[in-house]
């Protein structure tokens, strides 16, 4: 491990990894990535980066990824699917041999994008393989890190559409459960700035706003802010719980989702902020965070 080497990133080509190799170049500090053998880096090299190919399911490339490393930032989730080759052993498999290399190459520092309540969910497979990549890495005692942030409220731009726009969310179970959420930027600076933070060694680090809210607060909060009503449509945990029975028989994942939302449903993923605060400075609160994606999307904000 070098003081002065590059910064690691695994999950570069996904849309939080794109956003963390740019807030870690953005900070001056020189960035690799990992990426697998036959995916496009064509925009990475463009921006400067050192470009690392590997797979997560192969141990000798990422050893060989990390050797010269003084910090590892992964942002890798199979269950997510964003990118071509992603699939659950990821989450499994793939975390313990990153974390495995980065044990025996001595990497200063590993900075996991883990998940809120994780430690409390162990009926949610993607969940649970977090707090499970969190316990191999102090088991081995590598120095890290683990970010647990809320829901991303970025993703609701990704069904379909901009729901602003449209002037109507859609909520999967109950509309009034307050949820903790993060914007997908917030928290790819927090990634990059944990490379460097003193005193976090081995914590566990809630990430979230001032507060949580439900998606009738957040259609509430931006309805003022663009001057319009802006809907909530519902889809009754119900519904979705038996959804996710049939389609988990053929894909595990659609059941894996399903217990997730009704994790949601108990009104329990919420993020004590505390330590985010002293960590990263002040938290968002909800109405910051909700004009700066309206912002993003294009949207004049009255404030």
């Amino acid at each position: 491990m070098s003081s002065d080497g590059p910064v690691l990133v695994v999950g570069g080509t996904g849309m939080l990894g794109g956003e963390v190799i740019d807030a870690l170049l953005s900070r001056g500090r020189p960035v690799r990535a990992l990426v697998r053998p036959g995916s496009d880096a064509a925009r990475l090299e463009s921006a400067g980066v050192e470009i690392a190919r590997g797979d997560m399911m192969d141990p000798a490339s990422l050893l060989e990824a990390m050797t010269g490393a003084r910090a590892v930032v992964t942002s890798a989730a199979g269950y997510t699917r964003h990118t071509k080759g992603d699939n659950a052993d990821i989450d499994t498999i793939g975390n313990r041999n990153l974390v495995d290399a980065a044990a025996r190459a001595g990497v200063g520092r590993f900075v996991l994008t883990s998940i809120l309540t994780c430690d409390q969910t162990p009926q949610v497979p993607h969940f649970w393989h977090k707090k499970l990549a969190e316990d191999r890495l102090e088991e081995l005692g590598v120095p890290f890190v683990s970010l647990r942030p809320g829901a991303f409220l970025d993703q609701v731009t990704q069904m379909g559409g901009d729901p602003f726009a449209k002037r109507r969310l859609m909520s999967f179970g109950s509309a009034d459960v307050p949820l903790t959420y993060v914007l997908r930027s917030d928290l790819a600076g927090y990634l990059a700035d944990a490379v460097d933070a003193p005193g976090v060694e081995g914590q566990r680090i809630d990430i979230g706003w001032d507060r949580p809210v439900s998606m009738r607060e957040i259609a509430d909060i931006s309805g003022e802010f663009l001057g319009a009503e802006i809907k909530v449509r519902t889809i009754p945990a119900g519904v979705l719980n038996a959804v996710g029975a049939v389609v988990g028989l053929v894909n595990p994942m659609a059941k894996d989702m399903g217990a997730m939302i009704s994790w949601f449903q108990t009104g329990r993923y919420v993020a004590d902020t505390t330590r985010q605060g002293e960590v990263f400075s002040e938290v968002p609160t909800a109405e910051d965070a909700i004009a700066r994606l309206l912002g993003s999307l294009g949207h004049s904000v009255s404030r």
